[in-house]
């Protein structure tokens, strides 16, 4: 009988990582933090590294992949990314390199992974839904908008880890310089609480079981404006089952475990 276990390690924009478990499989998605960060995080929710058994990264910005190549030379684990995501990453020597192309699924062992185009200002940046026999995980994170594309990958997913990355009016009257506040709110940047509140709509069916808020911005979001803002449409939707719940840049998120 197969389970699933979910973690988010890291979720923010100094810092990126996902962990997944199945009965045959230990792996991770991004690795934005350091290798010594992401083992003590490992540790917090008691695997041990070296029985990680794949990376997978979504893009080459330095907060998901600032770790990858030295978990990968340290630990003898395979990474898996678009051709021109290596690239960009500039990973270094590392144990192996498998490329995927978006929109063409593959295999880790007890899971089963397809990725999807976002639009963000990275060279190929994905989402995934990641999948073993009984459940099914869509990853939306660091995108502008939510295109067809998007909206129609993650029909149908139980566990929805989406971006909430900040809220509108923080970012207008916040510190950062204007030209860094139009690359956040453009189509190619991250998507507000409004927005991703508006595109969860379409997603709402009984299959969705649990939503988990990423990539929130601690300078330009609060974690309780992303989680009314979500909130709101998931009391509306009427699903008395689903749940809601934030990850954090500091410290590890409650671990999903589900048979």
């Amino acid at each position: 009988m197969g389970y699933l276990k979910c973690c988010l390690l890291a979720s923010g924009s100094s810092g990126n990582c996902i962990y997944l478990e199945t009965n045959k499989t230990k792996l991770l998605v991004d690795a934005g933090l350091s290798g010594k960060e992401i083992k003590k995080r490992l540790a917090a929710i008691d695997v041990l590294p070296e029985d990680i058994q794949a990376l997978v990264l979504t893009h080459e910005h330095i907060d998901h992949s600032r770790g990858a190549g030295v978990l990968s030379r340290q630990l003898g684990i395979p990474i898996f990314c678009s051709g021109e995501t290596a690239n960009a990453a500039k990973l270094g020597k590392v144990s192996q390199l498998r490329h995927f192309e978006p929109g063409e699924g593959f295999a880790i062992n007890g899971f089963y992974l397809q990725p999807f185009s976002v639009p963000h200002d990275a060279v190929d940046p994905v989402g995934f839904i990641i999948q073993n026999s009984r459940f099914k995980v869509g990853l939306a994170t660091d995108m502008g908008q939510v295109t067809r594309l998007i909206a129609q990958r993650l029909m149908g997913v139980n566990l929805l880890i989406l971006e909430t990355n900040h809220d509108e009016q923080l970012l207008k009257e916040g510190s950062y310089p204007w030209s860094l506040k139009q690359r956040i709110r453009s189509s190619q940047g991250h998507l507000s609480n409004r927005q991703a509140a508006s595109a969860l709509q379409e997603w709402l069916d009984p299959s969705l079981k649990q939503i988990m808020l990423a990539h929130l911005s601690e300078s330009n979001n609060r974690p309780m404006l992303a989680f009314e803002s979500i909130s709101q449409v998931v009391l509306a939707s009427g699903l008395s089952d689903l749940k809601l719940s934030l990850s954090m840049q500091h410290q590890v998120s409650d671990l999903i475990f589900w048979r």
